[in-house]
């Protein structure tokens, strides 16, 4: 027997009832009965786009999280990642290859299941956002299911959620229904098992859109019945082009020094730039370089010049003590003193073998501190490796 839920056993109770029953003018059959209210329960649940207008585009619609409500139209807090996000697809910043080629698939009538992939803030929820708006129009929402699979990551999603909307086809539109899996790189195993048979078993009716950040973790089952778009970091260019939009709406005071500092911290992600300009926006009433790296906690340029010289030119104590020291002060952390490093170092004049044995040294500190390694002792392993450096550059 098939499992039937409180609401359609409070409609049954009802079509049994003979004062309701007598108006009808025909009998509907209870399983007809049954899909019919669901389908009215869910059009009822559905609500209608109703973002604030963006400079950018037209009226913009839900992102990684769940959709905003009217109240947002005129908050001024509300996130500029979320109030400057692509409506169509010729928003999307770069990616033009991509966005192309699933416009002739949407023309064609010949959607694939989709893989999306790349580091995060590159479109990727942007772009499948757009696509169901180009497929779906205003009522889009009735039409998709977006899950973060980062929360919900079992196989008991798979079982219930994803699989009872993908059983259930839409009564009063054509065509299929569209289910995003965002951050699928996080459910289990058995999770992406499942999923597998449930891709391949509703095709007619669904179709698929993986998000991800590593494709390696998805399993290969699931990426074969996939056609894979890898989403690049975005270029320089094209986040100071849509930077200056968000700046010149806004009016945010932003020196030069602060903007390329701000470049340069995105590395080529979007909603990380859009965030830390609206915080520099909120803090400053001018935000230049400092106020960047001051928001972000990350080291400045300064701070990382000194810290790389006295680790190639002071003695070994004096140095440690000095970035124990500037690391206390400044609240840093040694990954961040890597990432800086390595930066720095990238335009020195090195000899290649000292270049090489430092970034190698880099790496490997890296590495260990991701695998929850003690920082005081990684640091003077790299102050270690800085002196060998030196001594290498001196014998040839």
């Amino acid at each position: 027997m098939p499992r039937v839920s409180s609401h359609d056993d409070a409609f049954i109770k009802t079509s049994h009832n003979p004062s309701i029953t007598s108006r009808l003018p025909f009998l509907i059959p209870d399983f007809l009965s049954r899909i019919l209210y669901r389908e009215f329960l869910y059009e009822m649940d559905s609500d209608e786009d109703m973002r604030p207008i963006s400079p950018i585009n037209k009226p913009i619609n839900k992102g990684k999280g769940k959709a905003t409500d009217l109240m947002h139209e005129m908050d001024e807090n509300l996130p500029w990642v979320e109030k400057y996000r692509p409506v169509s697809l010729d928003d999307v910043v770069s990616h033009k290859d991509i966005t192309s080629t699933i416009e002739k698939f949407i023309e064609k009538s010949r959607l694939p299941h989709l893989l999306f992939y790349g580091p995060p803030g590159t479109g990727k929820t942007s772009t499948i956002l757009a696509v169901a708006r180009r497929i779906y129009g205003t009522n889009y929402k009735k039409q998709i299911l977006e899950l973060n699979a980062s929360d919900d990551r079992g196989i008991d999603v798979v079982r219930e959620q994803i699989k009872n909307f993908a059983e259930t086809r839409t009564l009063f539109s054509k065509g299929f229904k569209l289910i995003i899996l965002d951050e699928a790189d996080m459910m289990t195993t058995a999770a992406q098992a499942a999923l597998r048979r449930v891709i391949e078993q509703y095709t007619k009716n669904v179709r698929f859109c993986i998000i991800c950040n590593y494709v390696n973790k998805i399993i290969p089952a699931i990426q074969s019945r996939c056609t894979r778009f890898r989403f690049s970091p975005l270029p320089m260019p094209e986040v100071e082009k849509r930077l200056n939009i968000v700046i010149e709406t806004e009016g945010v005071k932003l020196t030069d020094d602060g903007k390329k500092a701000l470049l340069r911290l995105s590395k080529g992600d979007m909603r990380r730039a859009l965030n830390v300009l609206q915080a520099c926006h909120a803090a400053y009433d001018l935000t230049g370089e400092t106020e960047v790296y001051n928001c972000t906690g990350n080291p400045q340029p300064a701070d990382i010049a000194t810290i790389v010289n006295s680790m190639f030119s002071d003695e070994f104590t004096t140095s440690y003590k000095m970035i124990s020291t500037m690391k206390t002060e400044r609240g840093l952390a040694l990954q961040d003193l890597l990432n800086g490093a390595y930066e720095y170092i990238d335009e020195l004049e090195l000899k290649p073998n000292s270049r090489i044995y430092l970034l190698d040294s880099l790496a490997t500190t890296e590495h260990r501190l991701a695998s929850g390694a003690n920082e005081k002792i990684q640091l003077t392993g790299l102050l270690g490796a800085f002196k060998n450096a030196v001594e290498l550059s001196q014998k040839t």
